[in-house]
């Protein structure tokens, strides 16, 4: 059996070596603790090992495969400088030395500090690296598969990086829409930065992302916890317990997290157009930037329409969907209940996709080519557009009222619905400029009984409103993420 040997500080030997034969140094991750989890490659080098040099609390998980007389030298915590340099002293008379670490030992373990030394030293000692199963690896398997996509590691010790620098890799982390494996969470003196990594990824994330941590993995004492970034308690993890935080993409089945690598929607999207496979491309990476992602489904699906038709993410502050609005519209739509979309100019009845109006049998009207519009407009004082929206009402009280151009239009809609003669299955106000578009906006907002999609402020045009028509018309798709089907 090994004979143990601890160092003791102040550590100040120096040894003067002439010897021409150097040992060399192994560093060794051992594993997260479990005796299964050590590889054999690690194990046939302790049983090679002169000496074994480490933290006194991972000889337990070696100690049955030293040879006889091998020297083991164990330190305390925060020791890890000595243990580097008891390490090159023993390899510098000729010994074969295994530095140990938890984990894999190039991972926050021991094995840049032996790099650094050897430079440091200018010293001839030859050192191996062989790697362990990493303790987010346990994890990982313990939790399901979270880490199937692109991941990071991040440590919020901050012994040696300054905080500064760990939140910007926080933010990082969280706007790459990395899987985030998270060591050293707390300890007895940092008990608040597990709260701000939570605020910073809550900030880029939706609250449902899943979140798995585990305590002791690996070893007796292993507790495995699934839960979501909303419902994440800081209080439950200690010094012991590693995260992992899921990205856009990760879900839980059967209490385990999965992140998919994308086989299955790769599969899902055979016999996709090529436009509309771009046009579900550009969904995907419009939902991944999202500020909020936790948002009912038909606002959300309005909203991705807006965007991939702006490239403006503003649209997730000023588009706003009353309660249930899209999904309403579409159901009316679908039951046959509602057949006509009315705009205040041709160019918002050209960018309703013709595929979507034929499918669903839906006619969508533009009245200013009619005849009837100059002369009205003419003799009444008021714009083409107000008098387009008048002959409109007077043929189609119920339709479904798009604007993407003129608030004059949208105001003229707002004074019928007033007097009893329009009662519009719902409204998409997005006129556009700086003369009363405000105020047409503001306008249409009391009247609660009629779903409404309103562009708030001076935005809009006619290509917004076109696209949240097309957003309704589609809505079925809004679940499977699968827009332009009538492309």
């Amino acid at each position: 059996m090994g004979v143990y040997r601890e160092i003791t500080p102040p550590f100040f030997i120096f040894i003067t070596i002439f010897a021409v034969n150097m040992g060399k140094i192994i560093v060794a991750g051992i594993g997260p603790g479990s005796q299964q989890d050590i590889t054999p490659a690690v194990l046939a080098a302790v049983r090679e090992a002169d000496a074994i040099v480490g933290y006194k609390y991972y000889f337990q998980f070696i100690e049955q495969h030293l040879r006889q007389g091998c020297e083991c030298v164990d330190t305390g915590m925060k020791r890890e400088r000595e243990r580097a340099e008891q390490a090159f002293e023993l390899a510098e008379q000729g010994k074969t030395v295994v530095v140990i670490s938890s984990g894999d030992a190039g991972i926050y373990g021991m094995t840049p500090l032996i790099y650094e030394m050897k430079r440091e030293r200018q010293s001839d000692v030859q050192v191996d690296s062989l790697p362990g199963i990493s303790a987010f690896q346990k994890a990982a398997s313990l939790l399901g598969a979270p880490i199937g996509h692109d991941m990071c590691i991040i440590s919020l010790s901050d012994l040696m990086t300054p905080w500064e620098v760990i939140e910007q890799r926080i933010r990082a982390a969280a706007m790459g829409d990395f899987v985030t494996a998270v060591y050293n969470p707390k300890s007895h003196g940092r008990y608040w930065q597990l709260y701000r990594l939570q605020e910073l990824f809550l900030q880029q994330r939706a609250a449902d992302t899943p979140v798995g941590y585990v305590r002791q993995a690996g070893r007796e004492e292993q507790e495995v916890t699934v839960t979501t970034l909303g419902d994440f308690d800081p209080e439950d993890v200690d010094m012991f317990t590693v995260i992992l935080i899921g990205n856009s993409q990760s879900y839980i089945n059967d209490g385990l997290i999965v992140t998919p690598r994308g086989y299955y929607r790769e599969q899902a999207d055979e016999g996709v157009k090529p436009g509309q496979q771009i046009m579900m491309e550009s969904f995907r990476t419009i939902e991944s930037e999202l500020c909020n992602r936790d948002i009912p489904l038909d606002h959300k699906w309005a909203l991705l329409h807006a965007i991939h038709t702006t490239a403006d993410f503003e649209m997730e502050r000023i588009l706003h969907t009353d309660d249930g609005a899209v999904e309403t519209l579409y159901k009316k739509i679908a039951s046959g209940e509602l057949n006509t979309i009315v705009t205040d100019v041709t160019m918002v009845t050209s960018g309703i996709r013709k595929g979507a109006l034929t499918r669903l049998g839906v006619q969508a009207k533009c009245y200013l080519g009619d005849p009837r519009v100059a002369a009205m407009a003419a003799e009444q004082g008021i714009t083409r557009t107000q008098a387009g929206i008048r002959l409109a009402v007077e043929e189609h009280p119920d339709a479904l009222f798009a604007f993407g151009n003129a608030p004059t239009a949208l105001m003229e809609l707002c004074d019928l619905i007033r007097k009893g003669l329009a009662h519009p299955a719902g409204i998409i106000a997005a006129p556009v400029g700086f003369v009363h578009v405000r105020e047409s906006k503001h306008m249409v907002k009391p009247f609660k009984d009629i779903p409404k999609v309103i562009v708030e402020g001076r935005k809009g045009g006619s290509n917004l409103a076109a696209t949240l028509c097309n957003a309704i018309l589609c809505y079925d798709d809004a679940a499977q993420l699968k827009p332009g089907r009538d492309l």
